[in-house]
Order: C-alpha cells, then structure tokens, then sequence
C-alpha cells in the first residue's frame, strides 16, 4: 500500500476521532449552559445561605457539588502517602526483584473495575457492621477510602515516571558533592519533580471527581444533605447525573442532568488541562539540564 495512503488512512481516522469528541462536548455543553439557572444549582435558597450552610438546599445541584468535593479530597488524604511512598519506594530503594513485584502488583490494581472495589467496600463494610461496628453504614469515609484504592496506582506510576525522567546530571549532582543517598533523594530529587507529583495529584483528583460505581455502592445517596461528619451520607455528582437521568419525570429534572453533567465535564477538563500545562512546564525545566 502506498505510504501517502496509510498516513491519509491514520489522519482521516484522527480527524473522524476529533469530530466525534467535538460534538460530544458541544453536546453536553450546549444542552448545559441552555438549562444553567442558578436556581438549578440552589434551588429557591439564597446562593449566601447556601455556601455558609445556613440553610439546607433542598432540590438543587449545590449538595451534589459539595459532596463531591468532600470525596475527592479525603480520597486524595489517604492515596497521596500510599501513593507517593510506594513510587518512591519502588524507583529507589527497591531491588529488582521486589521493583517487578510491586509493579505489576499496582499495574493489575490500576485494571480492577471500579465496580469491583465498590463492591469490595461495601462487602467491607457489612463485615465490620456485623462484627464489630452495629453503628458503621456505607458513608462517605468508606467512598473516600475506595475511591483511594482506585486511585493509588496513578500517583504511584506517576511519582516513578517523574523519578526516572530526572536527568542523570541532576541525579549525580549532590551525590558528588557528597551529599547522601537520602539526602540527595529529599533535598534535589524530590523538589526537582515537584511539578510532576502536583500534576499527578490534579489528575488524581479528576479521577476520584468522575467515578460513579464506586461512590453509588459506598455512601452516595440521593437528596442527602451537605454531611457534617464523615460517617453520613452524601450527594454527589456522578450520582446525581445517574439518578436524574434515569428516573425524571418533566424536563426540568432532565436539564438539572444536562447542567450537572456540564459542571462535571468542566471541572474534569479544567484539572486535565491544568495537569497538561504543568506537566509541560516540567518537560521544558528537565530539558535544560540535558
């Protein structure tokens, strides 16, 4: 077959890709920013009694929206130390045996459904309520620390990505000075990659932010209020999308869909891209020192 024909082939397949991702986006954002009210997102409570919790949004987005930023951050809480020891544990310290050991263990992690570890949660949890906690129920710490669970394998493939990108130059540089293993780890290694964990971090988040099967099986709830503590219930996004979308009953409930799918798709695109630039800003510091 003729080369120009095999690149026509590879760009008309590009070009058909970019047309379906494009009409999805302006799909979603067409039929969201249509139906955007403030009353969707607060419903018939002023937007100050809202934020500072004075009052209870009843039928509204706003919950929703809160409760997945709760989730999101606790998941982060408990991934990041799992997650970044591990990678630094794996491109360092570990010998070559335990390295393929621990790889492909986060690697097969990384392949598990996310409605296998929300199952795995929920199994969890009837265990302990049964056994040892009568008062423990799906909630919100048991989304967080599954979500955690799914999202481990990226901040450690991620820290080991950025530790094996450092520049042998930078690697040695403290080393022949005198400077310890340990030393040179935490004081140059670590510092120099910064931008790269900050990076995995924002991308983590929009991982967690976005999963649905998880959170449906482990605490998310519909029209559950902004939890107070940890061991509540909660509303989310995904959720909220899930729900909606299956059992309204006029169009109005349907637009509320089209409006949460819209802020999801934001906030997931906004963390992608901010990741991208960052990680960018990182390529181009490492490419001065080669």
């Amino acid at each position: 077959m003729n080369r120009k024909i095999i690149i026509l082939l590879f760009f008309l397949i590009s070009l058909i890709s970019l047309v379906i991702l494009s009409i999805f986006f302006i799909f979603v954002f067409y039929k969201g920013l249509n139906s955007f009210s403030l009353e969707i997102i607060f419903d018939n409570v002023p937007i100050l009694d809202a934020v500072l919790l004075k009052q209870r949004v009843f039928d509204g987005i706003f919950n929703a929206i809160i409760g997945s930023l709760f989730v999101s951050l606790l998941a982060i809480i408990f991934a990041l130390p799992l997650g970044f020891l591990s990678g630094v544990f794996i491109a360092i310290f570990a010998s070559k045996k335990i390295k393929e050991v621990f790889s492909f263990s986060y690697e097969l992690l990384a392949f598990v459904p996310s409605i296998v570890i929300g199952l795995f949660g929920l199994s969890v949890t009837i265990y302990l309520h049964k056994i040892f906690f009568e008062d423990l129920y799906t909630c919100l710490l048991i989304s967080s620390i599954c979500l955690a669970i799914l999202i481990i394998p990226y901040i450690v493939k991620m820290t080991e990505q950025a530790l094996y990108s450092i520049p042998y130059k930078i690697k040695n540089l403290a080393l022949n000075l005198g400077a310890t293993k340990y030393q040179n780890l935490f004081l140059l290694q670590l510092p120099y990659i910064s931008k790269q964990l900050f990076s995995s971090i924002v991308l983590a988040i929009g991982r967690a932010v976005e999963d649905t099967a998880v959170i449906m099986m482990t605490g998310a709830v519909a029209m559950a209020a902004i939890p107070s503590s940890v061991f509540q219930k909660y509303e989310a996004i995904p959720f909220f999308i899930f729900y909606i979308s299956s059992q309204y009953q006029d169009i109005y409930e349907l637009n509320k869909g089209y409006v949460a799918a819209m802020i999801l798709l934001f906030v997931s695109l906004s963390l992608f891209i901010f990741a991208f630039v960052i990680q960018k800003l990182a390529l181009k510091r490492s490419g001065k020192f080669e």
